[in-house]
């Protein structure tokens, strides 16, 4: 039961605090792009955040050798803010991959990267001293289709399976310029198709919703998954306005038109509105499969001392959780009856005194009526 309006201890006041806890610290992004060289990768992430990233600073590069090929790794940083909201960003690129006439094997290195952030983050939470820390543990892989009009090849198929296990994995066709309408949306179909049948994991934000918005724009995202896009750093001139698209000779492709791509869908689904579910499904799926699987290999289970220790405080602490809420709960309870209480007795005071004042009140009329008999009385 709700309590009283009067009798409200500020807990609706914690999503405000909460708001400004995350403004002030802002938030952490990592991105891996994945696909073959020429697809646009890098154009795509700089249309995404609108800006040239790769003049932040130059990559930190990371060299993998795989069967006398090499899968490079750049990792490029940048920060971004809006209305005061930073978004400490990292781009994590594998130029060189797919590259080669013989692609045998040539994931392994991207895998191999996801793996050893998950383990670089777990052996740091180990530590007795946590402040520093370098988390590139990542958010979401964006993996990049060539828009064949056809279907997804082997490797596409060998590296999402992989990919999908370990990460938030989206799909994109890119240059979907390069297609008519009807060929993309029947590639597009032909790509779902794939998906199902190879049982690969995708990211799908939950359609299940209180909120009809949230499960209208939730089933939109789903509907439009593999996304369709088209980047370009350049801007052209549709009807008098500057827009960002690519100039043909038949007209422009519109980067931000959803009748031609669903560059704007994507952009909405990593920033403005899944975000957070990037980061906190990372945290909380991800990372956790991957801790409970390395721990398991290590002979560690819940019957470790170790385990059974931290499982035991874990309990400890959801039993003074539940302690805490029991108490809270039987004091705003208590609040609550003390206030009806106090409520009960200002409406029998004030009756009473209504009582009070309407018995006075006769009182006087009956003295101003005495009062005027003795008048006339004397008059006469």
């Amino acid at each position: 039961m709700p309590a009283p309006a009067s009798s409200h201890i500020g807990i609706a006041n914690l999503p405000n605090q909460r708001h400004r806890i995350v403004s002030r610290k802002g938030a952490n992004l990592t991105v891996m792009v994945v696909g073959e060289s020429g697809l646009g990768k890098t154009t795509f992430i700089n249309t995404l955040f609108t800006t040239l990233l790769r003049e932040y600073k130059k990559p930190e590069h990371r060299f993998q050798k795989q069967l006398e090929r090499t899968v490079q790794i750049d990792v490029v940083r940048a920060e971004i803010e809006e209305k005061g909201f930073n978004v400490r960003l990292t781009v994590i690129d594998t130029p060189g991959f797919g590259d080669y006439v013989n692609n045998q094997d040539c994931w392994v290195p991207v895998v191999e990267f996801i793996d050893e952030q998950h383990h670089n983050f777990m052996m740091h939470e180990s530590r007795a001293q946590r402040q520093e820390k370098d988390d590139l543990r990542v958010h979401v892989c964006l993996y990049f289709i060539q828009p064949t009009g056809h279907t997804l090849k082997p490797l596409d198929i060998e590296v999402m399976k992989q990919l999908g296990s370990r990460v938030n994995l989206i799909p994109i066709v890119a240059k979907a310029d390069t297609l008519t309408p009807g060929d993309l949306a029947i590639f597009k179909d032909r790509v779902r198709d794939c998906l199902s049948t190879h049982n690969i994991t995708v990211y799908s934000p939950s359609v299940q919703s209180d909120d009809e918005e949230n499960t209208r724009r939730n089933q939109s995202i789903l509907s439009a998954m593999p996304f369709s896009v088209i980047a370009s750093e350049q801007d052209v001139v549709v009807n008098g306005e500057k827009v960002r698209g690519r100039q043909y000779l038949w007209g422009v492709a519109e980067v931000e038109n959803e009748s031609h791509c669903d560059f704007k869908k994507l952009r909405n689904l990593l920033i403005r509105t899944h975000m957070h579910d990037l980061i906190a499904s990372t945290e909380e799926n991800h990372y956790e499969n991957f801790r409970i699987t390395k721990l398991t290999a290590e002979g560690r289970s819940d019957d470790d001392p170790a385990m059974r220790a931290r499982k035991g405080l874990e309990t400890k602490m959801k039993e003074e959780e539940e302690a805490l809420r029991k108490r809270f709960t039987e004091q705003v309870r208590m609040e609550e009856n003390r206030f009806r209480q106090w409520e009960q007795r200002l409406i029998a005071e004030r009756d009473r005194l209504n009582k009070d004042l309407e018995t006075q009140h006769k009182y006087v009329k009956a003295l101003e009526e005495e009062l005027d008999e003795l008048v006339a009385q004397r008059r006469k």
